[in-house]
C-alpha cells in the first residue's frame, strides 16, 4: 500500500470506536490527531484526556497505524488487562481491512512477576530463612502458606503465562517470594534446567516479536535506569497513566538496607566464601543491626560518624565477598548455581546501597523509617527524578505521556518540570521539544457535579478531634442516603470517620483493609446505601460509574506529611534554587491527588454528584485557586444548606428511578 494510499487516522478510529460499540467523541479524535502527528514527527506529547474521552483508542490507532513498534506503560494492572484482553484485540481487528496487516501485542513485566519453575521444582536455596518462614508453619499443608504452595504447584501445570496477576484468587506475597525469582536471583536461561520452559523469557520472546508491548512503570523505569534494556527496542513510547510515573521512578531508584536484610545476605554467603571473608561481614551486619536499634525515624542531612563507619566496613566486606564468592565449601548443597547466584544477589545489593549512602551524592536523601511490624530501614532516594527522564525518556523516541490529570493549576508545566522539560515553547540544545494538549472532557461537569467546600469549618490542626469535620460528614451522607466515597489524608482518619458514623448511621460503612481492594468495591457498586471509606492516595483507580458513588467527600487538602524526608528535601531544593518549594511540591502533590479523587464522582454521561472538601483552606487559602484550577470544572459553592438540598434531590431522583 502507498503511503498516499494509507488511510486517516479518523478513518480508522472511526473503524475501531464502531467495533468497540462506542460513539466517537471530539476530544478522542482531536487527540489521535495529536498523537499520529507527534509519532509523525518525532516529537513528544503531553495529552489531558477527561474521564470517558476513551483514551485508550485515541492512542493506540495512531500506534497502531505507524507501524512500528511501540511500547505502552501503565501504572495499573486493570489498565494493563484492559488493553491486552479488551482493547487491543478489538482495535487489532477492526483496522485489518484498512491496515492490511494484523499487528501483533504482547504483555511484559519484571521477572519476579512470573512463576520461576527452577524454585517451584528445587525450591528455593536452602537459605535458614529464620524470622521470615517459621519453618512449621511452612511444612503445614493446612497452613495458609501450604495452602497457597499447593494451589501454585496445581496452577503451575495449567497456567500458560506464570504470570502472578492471572491467579485468581492471588496468594499472599510470602508464598509468591518461595516460587518467583528478581533478575539478580535468577541463573539464567541457558544455565536453568527449565530454560527452555520458562515464562519469564517466553514473556520476553513474545515482546520481540509484538508490534505493541505492554508494560508497567516499574519495568519503564528498571529499563531507564539499570543501564541493560529489558524492553524490546522501539520508535515510540506511550505512558498512560502518566500522573504516577514520576513516583514509580522514584520507588524503583530508591534503596534499603534492614538489619533483616543484611543478616540474611550473611547468612547466604557464608558457604560460599573463606571463614575470613564471610566473618567480616557477620561483625559489620552485627554493627549495623545494634544501630538500626537505636534509629529514630527521619532525614540524616549528615551522616552521623558511627553509621558512616558501619556503612564502609558493609561496604567493603560485601566487596571482599563478591570479589571471592567462588564453589561452596559444604558439599552437602544442592544447586550450587541457584545458591551462588541468590547469595550474590544479596550481598550485591547491601554493597551498592552502602556505597551509595557513604558517597553522600548532594542528589540523594537519606532517612531512617521505621516501621511497626518490620523494625528500622535506612533509606536513599534521588532528590529528583527529572534529570534522570529528561536524559533517558526522551532522548532516544518519540513519547506521548497522557492522564486524566496533567494539567495542575492550569497548565502542563508543573508535571513537566517533574517529568525534566522545560515550560512548554522554551527551545535550547539539550531540551526536548514538546506540546501539551488539553481534549477535554465528554462530561458536562457544571451541570453534572458540585465543588462544595466547608467553608465554616474549623481549619484541620496536625493532630487533634475533628469532631464538626465528623458531625458534617454524618450530616452529608445522611443527606446523600449513603452512596458516599470517603477519602481520607491518612488511614488513621479514615478508621476515626468509619468508627464515628457505624455508630450514628444506619447503613454500611466499607473500610479500606477490611477487605480485598476487589471485593470493597464490588460490594460498594452492589449497594446503594453503602458507603466506602479509604486513603486518597490508594484510589485513583476507583470506578463506579452511577448511583452507588454520588458524593465524594475528602477530609482535608492532602498536604504531603511536614516530616516526609524526601518531600522536605525536595521542598527545600527548590526554595534553595529560588523557587517557591510549597507550591512546586506541596501544592502540586495535593492538586494531583485532588484531581484524581474529585475524578472519582463523574464517570458517566448519566452521573451527577457533589464533591465535598471539607477543609475551609481551599476556599480561603491563597494556594487554593491553584487546587480548584486542577479539579474538574464542577458548579462551586461553600452552602452547606444549599448542598444538602442538592444531595437530597439526587438520592430522591435515584430512589424513583429504582436505584
Amino acid at each position: 500500500m502507498t503511503a498516499t494510499s494509507s488511510p486517516s487516522v479518523t478513518d480508522l478510529l472511526h473503524a475501531a470506536v464502531s467495533a468497540v460499540g462506542g460513539s466517537e467523541r471530539l476530544g478522542q479524535v482531536t487527540m489521535a490527531e495529536a498523537v499520529a502527528a507527534a509519532i509523525d514527527d518525532g516529537s513528544h506529547l503531553l495529552v489531558q484526556a477527561g474521564t470517558g474521552t476513551g483514551k485508550s483508542l485515541g492512542y493506540l490507532v495512531p500506534a497502531l497505524a505507524h507501524g512500528e513498534r511501540v511500547v505502552v506503560a501503565t501504572a495499573t494492572l486493570a489498565l494493563q488487562r484492559q488493553l491486552v484482553e479488551r482493547d487491543l484485540p478489538r482495535t487489532v481487528d477492526a483496522l485489518h481491512p484498512q491496515l492490511r496487516r494484523r499487528p501483533q501485542f504482547a504483555m511484559l513485566k519484571g521477572r519476579s512477576n512470573y512463576l520461576c519453575l527452577h524454585r517451584l521444582h528445587e525450591g528455593v536455596p536452602q537459605d535458614e530463612e529464620e524470622g521470615l518462614f517459621d519453618p512449621l508453619e511452612s511444612a503445614a499443608p493446612t497452613s495458609k502458606l501450604g495452602k497457597d504452595l499447593l494451589r501454585l504447584r496445581d496452577w503451575a501445570d495449567e497456567t500458560e503465562s506464570g504470570d502472578r496477576d492471572d491467579l485468581t484468587p492471588g496468594v499472599s506475597d510470602r508464598a509468591w517470594a518461595q516460587v518467583s525469582v528478581t533478575s539478580r536471583e535468577c541463573v539464567g536461561a541457558s544455565k536453568c534446567a527449565y530454560g527452555a520452559e520458562c515464562f519469564a523469557e517466553a514473556a520476553r520472546e513474545r515482546a520481540k516479536l509484538a508490534d505493541v508491548v505492554v508494560t508497567n512503570h516499574a519495568l519503564l523505569a528498571i529499563d531507564a535506569i539499570e543501564g541493560a534494556p529489558v524492553l524490546p527496542g522501539h520508535e515510540v513510547l506511550i505512558v498512560d497513566e502518566a500522573h504516577e510515573l514520576v513516583s514509580r521512578v522514584t520507588g524503583v531508584a530508591t534503596g534499603e538496607l534492614t538489619p533483616g536484610q543484611v543478616n540474611r545476605a550473611v547468612r547466604r554467603a557464608a558457604k560460599l566464601v573463606d571463614e575470613k571473608a564471610a566473618d567480616a561481614l557477620q561483625t559489620a551486619a552485627e554493627s549495623f543491626e545494634r544501630l538500626m536499634e537505636l534509629a529514630l525515624p527521619g532525614r540524616l542531612e549528615e551522616i552521623p560518624e558511627d553509621l558512616d563507619h558501619c556503612l564502609m566496613a558493609l561496604r567493603d566486606a560485601s566487596r571482599t565477598v563478591i570479589s571471592s564468592i567462588g564453589n561452596t565449601r559444604d558439599k552437602s548443597v544442592q544447586d550450587e548455581d541457584a545458591v551462588r547466584k541468590q547469595a550474590l544477589a544479596s550481598v550485591e545489593n547491601v554493597h551498592a546501597v552502602a556505597e551509595r549512602i557513604v558517597a553522600r551524592s548532594e542528589y540523594d536523601v537519606v532517612w531512617y523509617e521505621r516501621h511497626d511490624r518490620f523494625g528500622a530501614s535506612l533509606r536513599v532516594a534521588p532528590l529528583s527524578v527529572s534529570g534522570l527522564l529528561r536524559e533517558k525518556l526522551f532522548s532516544e523516541r518519540s513519547v506521548v505521556l497522557t492522564s486524566a490529570t496533567l494539567k495542575l493549576g492550569g497548565d502542563f508545566n508543573g508535571v513537566g518540570a517533574s517529568l525534566g522539560l522545560a515550560p512548554e515553547g522554551v527551545e535550547g540544545d539539550d531540551l526536548p521539544s514538546w506540546k501539551g494538549v488539553d481534549v477535554g472532557s465528554p462530561f458536562d461537569y457544571p451541570k453534572q457535579g458540585i465543588l462544595y467546600v466547608a467553608r465554616h469549618l474549623a481549619q484541620p490542626g496536625r493532630e487533634g478531634n475533628r469532631t464538626d469535620m465528623l458531625d458534617e460528614l454524618a450530616e452529608l451522607v445522611e443527606a446523600a442516603g449513603g452512596r458516599t466515597l470517603g477519602l481520607f489524608s491518612s488511614m488513621r482518619a479514615a478508621q476515626a470517620a468509619a468508627e464515628a458514623l457505624r455508630g450514628r448511621l444506619d447503613m454500611p460503612i466499607l473500610l479500606q483493609g477490611e477487605d480485598t481492594l476487589g471485593e470493597l468495591i464490588k460490594n460498594f457498586a452492589g449497594d446503594t446505601r453503602t458507603c466506602l471509606f479509604g486513603t486518597l492516595s490508594l484510589w485513583q483507580g476507583v470506578d463506579v460509574p452511577g448511583p452507588s458513588c454520588q458524593l465524594v467527600v475528602m477530609d482535608r487538602v492532602p498536604f504531603p506529611r511536614p516530616d516526609d524526608p524526601l518531600m522536605s528535601a525536595r521542598q527545600r531544593a527548590v526554595e534553595d534554587a529560588g523557587g517557591n518549594g510549597f507550591m512546586s511540591v506541596a501544592a502540586t502533590h495535593a492538586a494531583l491527588l485532588m484531581a484524581q479523587g474529585a475524578g472519582r464522582l463523574v464517570r458517566a454521561s448519566g452521573d451527577r454528584g457533589v464533591v465535598a472538601v471539607l477543609d475551609p483552606r481551599l476556599a480561603t487559602a491563597r494556594y487554593g485557586s491553584f487546587l480548584r484550577a486542577s479539579m474538574p470544572d464542577f458548579w462551586y459553592t461553600t452552602d452547606r444548606n444549599q448542598v444538602r438540598r442538592s444531595l437530597s434531590a439526587i438520592d430522591a431522583a435515584a430512589k424513583a428511578e429504582g436505584k
